[in-house]
C-alpha cells in the first residue's frame, strides 16, 4: 500500500497550515498540537503525519540564499 492521502486529509491540513497554526516537522509534536479536537484517532494521526510530509517538503525545497562575498 502507499502514502496516498484521501481529499479530507489534504484539503483540512491546508486550510490548518493556511491558518497560521505553527506546525512543526515532527509527527509527535504535530500530534499534540491537533490534540483531541479531532473527530477520531485515525484521522488527527493522519493530518499529523500529513503536516510533517508537507512542513519537510517545504524545508527542503526552499531556496538557499548566497553570500555575496
Amino acid at each position: 500500500m502507499g502514502k496516498i492521502k484521501s481529499k479530507l486529509v489534504k484539503r483540512t491540513a491546508d486550510a490548518l497550515i493556511k491558518s497560521g497554526v505553527p506546525f512543526k516537522e515532527n509527527f509527535e509534536e504535530n500530534k499534540k498540537i491537533l490534540g483531541k479536537e479531532m473527530p477520531s484517532k485515525k484521522l488527527r494521526n493522519q493530518l499529523a503525519g500529513y503536516v510533517s510530509r508537507v512542513k519537510k517538503r517545504e524545508r527542503l525545497n526552499k531556496p538557499k540564499i548566497l553570500k555575496k562575498e
